[in-house]
């Protein structure tokens, strides 16, 4: 890819992807603060202003990691952690760390129908797109952040789910289960340098095919 086509890649998928990891926080945010959290509240977090969510590693870094080693098919990134205090919760509190959890990834699939009428209906060129950017980035955010893993969105319904002494043993797991998304950095750097990104490339290959399929079948019906 020469660095014409690298630039123009990069700006659709900026404004898409920017917005699909920083409006996933905020709505973490509201909701926390819905059921009695004030935290995010009080730190400014519930804005839509994205310079307020950033993270260089997960809003730049990684995204431009997946998007280079899937050969700029698709992408995946995240923001700055939304602060949730969880005792403060309203009660039931394991139920509203449900809703809370749930809030990211319900925003992210609103925001991909958003982009799904819009690639609809804006026939081709540059804003066709963005919104074809917009549906990728947001499926495949929305996927991995219900990987039932702590400390993603998934791993945390899925812990408001378990009977109490479950919940608590898969909770003891979070340790480990935190560092992923540092692992998945380290992993895209080592793949790219030693294997040309092929590994993680065929790893990501069938969510990527999967966003594909939805891109043609909103396009043609």
């Amino acid at each position: 890819m020469d660095v014409n086509s690298l630039v123009q890649t990069v700006a659709i998928y900026a404004f898409p992807v920017l917005f699909a990891i920083t409006l996933h926080e905020a709505a973490h945010g509201y909701v926390a603060r819905h059921f009695g959290d004030m935290t995010a509240h009080a730190e400014r977090r519930i804005s839509l202003n994205p310079l307020r969510h950033l993270e260089l590693v997960g809003t730049v870094i990684v995204p431009l990691l997946i998007l280079y080693f899937s050969s700029w098919k698709f992408v995946f990134g995240w923001a700055k952690p939304v602060p949730v205090n969880y005792s403060a919760l309203r009660e039931p509190r394991r139920v509203s760390m449900g809703f809370v959890a749930a809030a990211g990834p319900a925003a992210n699939l609103l925001m991909l129908l958003g982009w799904a009428v819009l690639l609809r209906f804006s026939g081709s060129g540059p804003l066709a797109a963005m919104a074809e950017a917009g549906v990728i980035a947001n499926l495949v955010i929305m996927v991995f952040n219900l990987l039932p893993i702590l400390p993603l969105d998934g791993g945390r319904i899925l812990l408001s789910l378990l009977p109490k002494t479950p919940a608590a043993h898969y909770a003891r797991f979070e340790q480990w289960s935190s560092h992923l998304p540092t692992a998945v950095v380290l992993f895209a750097v080592f793949d790219g340098m030693a294997n040309d990104g092929k590994l993680m490339a065929r790893g990501f290959a069938p969510l990527g095919n999967l966003a594909h399929l939805l891109v043609r079948a909103i396009v043609y019906g």
